[in-house]
């Protein structure tokens, strides 16, 4: 029994090693391959429009909705204690460190990169990746790499429309909810959130727009076992990039606790 259990270990631990190193080796191998011709540089136009102008609904509807339910939670409690007038700074602050960035990676990117795994599986199982190295294409530079760079821009920018509209969906129940003046509102937010709030949240947003846009090309090239394969590595996908933004978060707020961010 505990032989069995030692090698289900062992096969689980070795597999566990196989797949961050092959994820690592394809960052080093995007690394070495960032610089783009000109010719691949529609490519990365087209990824901006597939990740953010697409996403702008899914992103701007939660960033909206998730500044409007943390002030009517933060109003509940503060109200006991009569600080009602500080509701904007924690809607400001919980929006800008976390909320905003977190949230606005998890739901895109978990559309973004479960759409890059199905379209790169699908041309793993149709062989045009291997067309593509037959005829001396450089498929990490034509696949990976713009989805990689189109990310890379695309996540910060989302990431201040969703600060801004979660601060606004925070203002609407400040106003009509509990009746605070809306310039008193904005008048404390202005005074005690500084840009570093805002630089500390936005900071993770390439992290996470790397660890996204890496999971979903990887999962899709070693993806196999046809259409159910696919559908198998389409939903691990998903499930990983939700975990990879909530962990590295952990570390991200940790560092940038460390160097007074």
């Amino acid at each position: 029994m505990r032989d069995s259990q030692a090698a289900v270990w062992d096969r689980g631990l070795r597999q566990l090693a196989g797949y961050y190193g092959g994820l690592g080796l394809l960052a080093w191998d995007v690394g070495r391959n960032l610089a783009l011709p000109r010719a691949y540089l529609p490519l990365v136009v087209q990824e901006l429009d597939v990740m953010g102008v697409r996403s702008l609904t899914v992103a701007n509807l939660a960033a909206i909705f998730t500044g409007m339910v943390l002030a009517l939670q933060s109003a509940v409690l503060m109200a006991r204690f009569g600080a009602e007038l500080y509701m904007g700074p924690v809607v400001a602050l919980s929006v800008l460190r976390e909320l905003g960035p977190v949230l606005t990676s998890i739901l895109v990117g978990g559309r973004v990169a479960s759409g890059i795994t199905a379209e790169i599986g699908s041309m793993k199982e149709t062989e045009q990746i291997d067309a593509l190295r037959v005829i001396g294409v450089n498929y990490v530079k034509r696949l990976i790499v713009p989805r990689v760079l189109a990310a890379l821009m695309v996540f910060p920018l989302l990431t201040v429309l969703a600060d801004f509209l979660g601060i606004v969906g925070g203002m609407f129940i400040a106003v009509f909810e509990r009746g605070l003046d809306y310039v008193m509102y904005w008048q404390t937010i202005f005074q005690l959130v500084v840009l570093r709030d805002l630089l500390a949240g936005l900071g993770k947003t390439p992290i996470f727009a790397a660890l996204i846009t890496l999971i979903g090309c990887y999962n899709g090239l070693r993806a196999t076992g046809g259409t159910v394969g696919l559908g198998r590595a389409t939903t691990a996908t998903v499930v990983q990039v939700t975990l990879a933004v909530i962990i590295s978060d952990f570390f991200l707020t940790r560092l940038f606790m460390l160097v007074g961010a």
